[in-house]
């Protein structure tokens, strides 16, 4: 049995689009987790013209996911940080600071998009902070960084329902030291930038924190905790994340790079983190 899920921004998502399509697939009775947001219906098969509706719905805002009704509702919850559980990417915010911004940011985009190495395009990127002074770390986390829409709702609701939640980034501990204390994460797991003297050096610890270490992360994290990777639900949205999307029982690409959004069955392009809910059956009035 497979579960359809549709969610649109609040408001929007029609009630006749949902019967329409529950009954061109054949599916059972529609449950509404949120009114004109978020609904779902069963399936016994996978219909073959999926990613075609997909591509329609795409153009009226709306996300589709089709998985297996069992065990959707996960024990963990691995995430990236970066321009997934924040709005921005905390190197380019940086880098405004040290007047490369422009530059940094490209460099970032194509690295998130796989076309550069991501171990190699963060030691390039972080050169160009060297001489920074530390105190504009805590500039960036007061004045540039905000957190992605439904974050303390995900982390909320999973926590309260009794999963373990981490956060695992190719950013920097420093960030995501704020971050998963803002949010509530049970751990977190980043690179560390090098200081000396009150000032970045532009060098980055090693080893460098980048795909395979998130991989890795999953399966210390689970197995510490008798788990397995099918009960993780995983979120980002750049190359160095497709390991941990792929190795996941749901691997949710948000807000993807286009590259990465095409590897990934699980695509969530116009809702907030909470679609995350909404995907394990969670209805918004249990949200915590």
């Amino acid at each position: 049995m497979y579960i359809a899920t549709l969610i649109a921004p609040r408001g929007t998502l029609q009630p006749a689009l949902v019967d329409s399509l529950r009954n061109a697939w054949g599916g059972g009775d529609a449950q509404w987790l949120s009114a004109d947001e978020a609904a779902e219906f069963p399936m016994e098969t996978i219909p073959g013209n999926r990613w075609e509706v997909w591509d329609d719905l795409q153009k009226g805002a709306t996300d589709l996911v089709i998985q297996p009704a069992e065990n959707r509702r996960k024990k963990m919850l691995l995430a990236d940080m970066d321009s997934t559980m924040i709005q921005q990417e905390c190197i380019d915010e940086l880098a405004e600071e040290a007047g490369v911004g422009p530059h940094v940011r490209d460099i970032t985009a194509r690295a998130m998009n796989g076309e550069l190495d991501f171990e190699g395009a963060l030691t390039e990127r972080v050169a160009l902070l060297k001489d920074l002074p530390e105190t504009v770390i805590a500039d960036v986390l007061a004045a540039r960084i905000t957190l992605m829409p439904g974050g303390p709702e995900l982390l909320a609701t999973m926590k309260a329902h009794g999963a373990y939640t981490a956060l695992v980034s190719g950013g920097f501990t420093a960030f995501t030291a704020k971050v998963a204390a803002d949010l509530g994460f049970d751990e977190n797991r980043a690179n560390t930038l090098l200081i000396e003297n009150g000032t970045l050096t532009g060098h980055v610890a090693q080893p460098i924190l980048g795909r395979d270490a998130k991989v890795q992360a999953l399966h210390d994290i689970t197995t510490r905790l008798g788990i397995t990777p099918a009960d993780v639900v995983a979120v980002g949205d750049g190359a160095n994340d497709l390991g941990m999307l792929g190795l996941a029982g749901t691997g949710v690409a948000l807000h993807a790079k286009p590259s990465v959004a095409a590897e990934c069955e699980v695509r969530v392009n116009h809702g907030d983190l909470t679609a995350l809910l909404f995907l394990q059956g969670y209805a918004r009035a249990e949200f915590g």
